[in-house]
């Protein structure tokens, strides 16, 4: 089994799990051919484990902070975030609400589905992008493990993200 299956499987056993000890359903998985028309309508392909995370273990519901948005959520706030007067970049998708208007996103262009926050609450557009992690699978891993992002406890130090560089360039 690749690193990739395992983690499938142990984001499925964590959801599974979070079902029994709150009975809160998640949403099935999307059927066949819908990541397919979800990319069409986007213009850009999904990563592999987004599209297997929504077509394997369900289609959002689950996972860090407010959990996975639906896919045609995602769309919609990306398309809504394309046409605001802030502007959205090229490829990044909001994955997952962390509430206060804050995303976690992927970036859809990145080779490693590089996980990116959006922050808008300083108020300026060119403060509100940074690297939240260096990839999707990692991001994962963090809140399995509850490392990362995903810790209990804080140093003032630790909460520092690095601004994201490349927003300007892909709006």
């Amino acid at each position: 089994m690749n690193e990739t299956e395992q983690l499938l499987e142990q984001v499925t056993d964590r959801v599974r799990d979070s079902v029994r000890g709150h009975g809160k359903p998640v949403p099935v998985p999307l059927a066949a051919g819908e990541v397919e028309r979800a990319e069409r309508a986007l213009g850009f392909p999904l990563p592999p484990l987004l599209a297997a995370l929504h077509t394997r273990v369900g289609d959002g519901g689950f996972g860090p902070e407010y959990g996975l948005l639906p896919l045609r959520q995602a769309i919609a706030e990306y398309e809504g975030g394309r046409a605001s007067d802030w502007g959205w970049p090229e490829g990044v998708l909001p994955i997952a609400d962390l509430g206060c208007a804050m995303y976690a996103c992927v970036d859809c262009r990145s080779d490693t589905a590089r996980m990116l926050l959006f922050e808008p609450n300083p108020g300026d557009p060119d403060l509100a992008w940074y690297h939240l992690c260096p990839s999707l699978a990692q991001w994962l891993r963090d809140w399995l493990d509850g490392t990362g992002w995903f810790r209990e406890e804080w140093d003032e130090d630790e909460m520092e993200t690095a601004p994201w560089a490349e927003f300007s360039s892909r709006i």
